[in-house]
């Protein structure tokens, strides 16, 4: 058995913990959180299992590295804590941990990342002997390995897009969805995920990492964005209350351009309410959310994928699954020699010893 720990109890770090506990190789060790609250509660209880596990959450960091796990599962937050997060991380690595996390969106195309985050993670690595494996919560799978793998049943290839649609009504995020991306604030507001180049600073990697492997050189990364207003006030049970005139959806393309096109895309459509936009994309059915892979060529070829979980959270089925693409990578990277990777090195791996447990 690898002893694992979880870095965080948050939307990932839930998924997380339950992702290890139903991994046949892995041993849920010690469970990382930073709010006293939960301090010596259950990770059984802190994820939602509906039973106890036997590890109580701690905070003290040192401690549970001290003990030498073999892997972290880093779900704390990146977005407006790189520095934090990149010190976290390093920690681990340098205790000889194989580190998988969505945190750093740096990260995703590990090969030409910033040298500012880069030669900090590699000198880690170098000093403790541990790796690092980091893939999107949006999630990553859905932006690299999947349009990769349906790109191979076709022929003749014009676009790759890969396309993210979410309703954010239940998504128990209050700050992310208001602050970060702008929902319920005045159109005027400038949102810090909608500024320009912070959408290509997290999914420009993806997309340098999918031309790598198509054998295609990008000329460079263009951004669109479009806002639309809410035409009433509407209320959710997670957030409250979203005024109408107030930023309703955001749709976003981050374009990869090859000799003056793009052609290679991923794309975001993002509501507070499914009334807004309704000519924009939608998910199949009126659902809440999709990922779907778009192949523009001969064949046509068009990819759905829907998941659920948590109940009414909306969000949870994406962390849930990203969350996978990380927890299933563990026992492959012990095996693997010290280094950073990115998805075109991990394969993604089959749920041995799964299938009807529980």
């Amino acid at each position: 058995m690898i002893p694992t720990v979880v870095w965080g109890t948050g939307n990932v770090g839930r998924a997380a913990i339950r992702a290890v506990d139903a991994h046949p190789m892995l041993s849920l060790v010690a469970v990382l959180v930073s709010s006293p609250a939960k301090v010596g509660k259950d990770a059984g209880e802190l994820s939602g299992l509906g039973r106890h596990l036997g590890v109580p959450a701690t905070d003290d960091v040192d401690h549970v590295l001290s003990a030498g796990p073999r892997a972290v599962v880093y779900a704390a937050s990146g977005d407006v804590r790189l520095d934090g997060a990149l010190e976290d991380i390093g920690r681990a690595v340098r205790a000889g941990a194989v580190v998988v996390s969505p945190s750093v969106y740096g990260m995703y195309d590990c090969r030409n990342a910033p040298p500012e985050i880069r030669d900090v993670l590699l000198e880690a690595v170098e000093a403790g002997g541990g790796s690092l494996f980091v893939s999107g919560v949006d999630p990553g799978w859905a932006n690299d390995v999947l349009p990769l793998l349906v790109s191979g049943l076709g022929s003749d290839i014009d676009v790759i897009r890969c396309q993210e649609i979410f309703d954010y009504s239940t998504y128990d995020q209050e700050e992310a969805v208001r602050q970060l991306i702008g929902m319920g604030h005045p159109l005027d507001y400038q949102p810090l995920m909608l500024a320009d180049g912070i959408p290509t600073m997290i999914w420009g990697g993806q997309l340098r990492m999918m031309a790598r492997a198509l054998g295609a050189e990008l000329d460079g990364i263009e951004e669109t964005l479009d806002r639309r207003a809410l035409d009433a006030t509407v209320v959710t049970g997670t957030m409250g209350e979203f005024a109408a005139g107030t930023q309703g959806a955001v749709r976003l393309e981050v374009q990869g351009m090859v000799e003056g096109e793009p052609r290679i895309v991923i794309e975001h459509v993002t509501r507070i309410h499914a009334d807004c936009a309704p000519d924009w994309p939608t998910a199949p059915d009126g659902g809440a959310g999709a990922h779907r892979v778009i192949i523009e060529g001969r064949p046509r070829i068009e990819v759905t994928v829907e998941a659920t979980d948590e109940g009414e959270n909306r969000a949870a089925g994406g962390n849930a699954t990203a969350v996978g693409r990380l927890v299933n990578a563990i026992d492959w990277l012990v095996e693997a020699e010290p280094g950073l990777f990115d998805a075109l090195d991990v394969p993604l791996r089959p749920a041995v010893g799964r299938l009807g447990k529980k």
